[in-house]
């Protein structure tokens, strides 16, 4: 069975050119994630592994759209392997089940991270550039009142609501909460 896998790394880029590609190849079934591949925790990438069965071949548009560093990529590519899974990426002309596609994969593994390096050196260059011209502030903290997380932290610390619950309430993410409750407690 041909398995194809899709994406972009916001919910507002186009995927047609990708599913264009998966029609053409005639593949059987196709996984669609719409996040950033800094790391291999997509959804659809997750019950993609979980799928695919011996004999299968994955196809991707290109390495880029799989694993955006080599660790991960070879990491991905190993449990495809360990199932007889096939690896395709027709950008790269990438096969899996030849040796020289095996060592392929490789280099373009090593090309794809020092892109991605490039990219994040570059990012910090123009941060660094902005802060010297005082335009760039950083992040802004998000704001919680402080009546409603004094609230909420009470009754989770008394066990009525869960550490999920409170962050639901607050609309914090868990680093955030766990940060808050930290300086809460330390400024009591």
């Amino acid at each position: 069975m041909k398995v194809g896998y899709i994406r972009t790394s916001t919910a507002e880029q186009n995927i047609a050119r990708q599913e264009i590609l998966m029609q053409q190849l005639g593949v059987d079934k196709v996984y669609v994630d719409q996040l950033s591949g800094k790391n291999t925790e997509r959804p659809q990438l997750q019950a993609m592994l979980n799928y695919v069965r011996e004999g299968d071949t994955v196809i991707v548009e290109s390495i880029s759209r799989f694993a955006r560093n080599t660790k991960d990529l070879l990491e991905l590519v190993e449990q495809l392997t360990d199932k007889h899974v096939n690896f395709v990426s027709k950008k790269e002309t990438i096969d899996t089940d030849t040796p020289s596609g095996k060592f392929m994969l490789t280099v373009f593994g090593a090309m794809a991270q020092l892109e991605r390096d490039y990219i994040l050196d570059r990012q910090r260059e123009g941060i660094a550039v902005a802060k010297a011209a005082g335009v760039y502030k950083g992040r802004q903290p998000i704001e919680v009142d402080t009546k409603a997380f004094e609230s909420v932290y009470r009754a989770w610390k008394a066990g009525d609501i869960t550490a999920k619950k409170a962050m639901q309430k607050l609309a914090l993410k868990p680093n955030t909460f766990y940060r808050r409750v930290k300086e809460f407690e330390v400024g009591k």
